[in-house]
């Protein structure tokens, strides 16, 4: 029971580090909506003028784990709290 353990978990891992290493393309982003855009003209533009996290690769438009965390890190909003804590 325990080996099928370490190998579900051997196999969770080798997940993980692939997603680390994985690049999606603009349609991929948001077929999956992985970032706030519902347009995949709309995401190349806002890449085009370097407002939101991507890389080049080749002349080609992707983006990595990393990239969407940063830009939904960028993006996220703080609540504000009214009247202030007691």
């Amino acid at each position: 029971m325990t080996d099928a353990r370490d190998q579900q978990a051997a196999a969770d891992a080798r997940l993980d580090d692939e997603a680390e290493l994985r690049r999606w393309t603009p349609q991929e982003v948001v077929e999956k909506q992985l970032l706030p855009y519902k347009s995949v003209r709309v995401l190349k533009q806002k890449c085009y003028r370097r407002q939101v996290h991507h890389h080049n690769d080749g002349g080609r438009i992707t983006f990595t784990l990393d990239d969407i965390r940063r830009e939904n890190v960028r993006t996220a909003v703080t609540p504000f709290v009214q009247g202030g804590a007691k």
